[in-house]
C-alpha cells in the first residue's frame, strides 16, 4: 500500500493544467500530486468538468470506480456556462449540488457524462445492501476559489477541498436558464459530507487503494475515514451521525455546564439537589423562579405564571409571560419552561428537549432548566435549527440561585428552598398555556 498523503479540510489547492506532480507548486499545495495516483499506469485525476468520474479499475473482486470529483466554480453561477447555483453548507455538511444538464444539451436527462455517473453511484449510496455499499465510489469535493498573485485577482487555478460526500438524495427538477430563458431537466442532490476525524484531513491514500486493482474492496476500505466505514456496516441509518459538524461557539462542554466540585457553587448545586431529591416536582418551582431571573435580566418583564399539573405535563412543567418593548410596541411572549432535578452528573438527551421544542407555538419561547448538563447532541440541535430555546444547566442554574438567595433571601439558601417547596402546590393549575397572555 502507499504511504499516507494527508488533505486538510478547506485547503488551498493549486491546479495548474501543465503543473508537475510535487508536492508544492508555485507555493500552494498542489492538487496533481495527490491525482497521479501511486501507479505508473493510472491516469491522473483531472477537474476539467463539474463532475470527473475517475476511470473504472478491473479489481479482485469486480470492477469499481474509485471515485467522483466534483468541482463546483461559484463565479460562473448564473452564466451560460453554468446556469444553476450550488449551495453550500460545509460547517452542518450539507451541499446542494446540481448535475451537468443544459437547456443547450442535446439527449434525455442522464446521457451527459457528469450525470449518468451520479446515477449510477445513487444506487449504490442508496443501497441497502452492504456489499454494494462497500464497492460505492466516494464523492470528493473542491470548490474553486479567487486567489490574489502579486496583486492581481486570479480566478482559475485554484480550489478548495470541501471533503467527501454521500449522495443522500437524488431527484429530477426543472431549472430555467437566465440568460435564455430556456428550461431543462437536471439533478439536484442532497450531498452529505462525511466527518474526517478530530484532525479534520483525508488520507488520499484510501483513493490510492481503491484504484489499485490488486486490492479487493474490504482491503481498500482499511484506510477509509472511520464515518465512511460506519456507513458502510450501517447504511442509511448512520448518515445523521457520520455527518461533518462544527461545533458552534455556543455548545457548551460538560466541564463548562457544571461548577468544579467541592467549590462554593458545586456545594451549592449539591445541597439543592439533595434537597429536592425526594420532591422533584417541588424544583419545577424553583426552576420557574430562575427562567423569571434570567429572563428579566435584559430589561424585559416577566410575569410567572403557573406550573402544570405532575404526570400531565407532556413537556412542560411551568409557564410564564415576557413581555418584550415598552408601551403600544409592547409585544408579549408565551414561556413554556421544562425542569429536570437530576444528579449533576447526568446529561439531557436531545429526546428530552424535544419533547419541550414540541409543545412550542409561532411567537413562543422555551426555557429548560436542570441541575445536570445538556450533551453535546442536545445543544447541537437547538443551535442548528434554531429553536427559541434558553438552555440552563447546573452552572448557570446555581449562579442565579445564589443572587436570588442574596437578594431576597438574606444570603439564606435553606430560606429559598423552604420557601419553594411550601409554596409549590399552591402554584399548581391545569389551565392553558395561551391563558397567560390575558393574565
Amino acid at each position: 500500500m502507499s504511504t499516507p498523503k494527508l488533505l486538510q479540510f478547506g485547503e488551498t489547492l493549486r491546479y495548474a493544467k501543465k503543473a508537475n506532480a510535487d508536492p508544492i507548486f508555485e507555493g500552494y499545495l498542489n492538487f496533481h500530486y495527490f491525482a497521479q495516483g501511486a501507479r505508473d499506469d493510472q491516469r491522473r485525476i483531472i477537474l476539467e468538468s463539474g463532475i470527473n468520474a475517475v476511470q473504472h479499475v478491473k479489481a479482485l473482486d469486480g470492477q469499481r470506480r474509485p471515485a467522483i470529483a466534483i468541482r463546483s466554480s461559484p463565479w460562473k453561477a448564473g452564466s451560460l456556462e453554468t446556469p444553476w447555483h450550488d449551495e453550500f453548507d460545509l460547517d452542518h455538511g450539507h451541499i446542494r449540488y446540481f448535475g451537468d444538464h443544459k437547456a443547450t444539451t442535446a439527449g434525455p436527462l442522464g446521457s451527459t457524462r457528469g450525470n449518468k455517473a451520479l446515477i449510477d453511484a445513487w444506487s449504490r449510496h442508496g443501497s441497502t445492501d452492504r456489499d454494494e455499499r462497500l464497492q460505492a465510489e466516494p464523492l470528493l469535493v473542491f470548490a474553486g476559489r479567487s486567489e490574489y498573485v502579486d496583486g492581481r485577482r486570479r480566478d482559475k487555478g485554484f480550489i478548495d477541498f470541501c471533503g467527501v460526500a454521500l449522495i443522500e438524495r437524488l431527484e429530477y427538477v426543472v431549472q430555467r436558464d437566465p440568460v435564455t430563458g430556456r428550461s431543462f431537466p437536471n439533478l439536484a442532490l442532497d450531498l452529505n459530507v462525511i466527518s474526517l476525524g478530530r484532525d479534520d484531513e483525508l488520507d488520499w491514500s484510501w483513493i490510492d487503494d481503491r484504484r489499485d486493482p490488486r486490492l479487493n474492496a474490504s482491503q481498500a476500505l482499511e484506510r477509509a475515514p472511520e464515518s465512511w466505514k460506519r456507513w458502510v456496516k450501517d447504511g442509511r441509518a448512520a448518515l445523521p451521525r457520520i455527518r461533518r459538524r462544527v461545533m458552534s461557539s455556543r455548545v457548551r462542554s460538560r466541564e463548562e455546564q457544571l461548577p468544579v466540585a467541592g467549590s462554593k457553587y458545586g456545594d451549592l448545586l449539591a445541597r439543592t439537589y439533595r434537597f429536592f431529591d425526594g420532591q422533584k416536582h417541588s424544583f419545577e418551582y424553583l426552576a420557574s423562579m430562575v427562567a423569571g431571573e434570567l429572563l428579566g435580566e435584559q430589561g424585559h418583564t416577566y410575569t410567572a405564571g403557573w406550573l402544570t399539573r405532575a404526570g400531565g405535563d407532556g413537556g412542560m412543567d411551568f409557564v410564564g409571560r415576557l413581555d418584550v418593548g415598552i408601551g403600544h410596541g409592547k409585544a408579549p411572549l408565551v414561556v413554556l419552561g421544562q425542569a429536570k432535578c437530576v444528579l449533576p452528573s447526568s446529561g439531557v438527551s436531545p429526546d428530552q428537549v424535544a419533547r419541550l421544542v414540541a409543545r412550542l407555538r409561532r411567537g413562543w419561547i422555551g426555557v429548560y432548566v436542570t441541575t445536570g448538563h445538556f450533551s453535546k447532541q442536545a445543544q447541537v440541535e437547538i443551535v442548528d435549527d434554531e429553536y427559541p430555546v434558553m438552555l440552563v444547566p447546573g452552572l448557570k442554574l446555581v449562579e442565579t440561585i445564589d443572587r436570588i438567595v442574596q437578594q431576597s433571601f438574606s444570603g439564606d439558601l435553606d430560606a429559598l428552598l423552604e420557601h419553594v417547596s411550601e409554596r409549590y402546590q399552591s402554584e399548581v393549575t391545569s389551565r392553558r398555556p395561551m391563558e397567560i397572555l390575558t393574565s
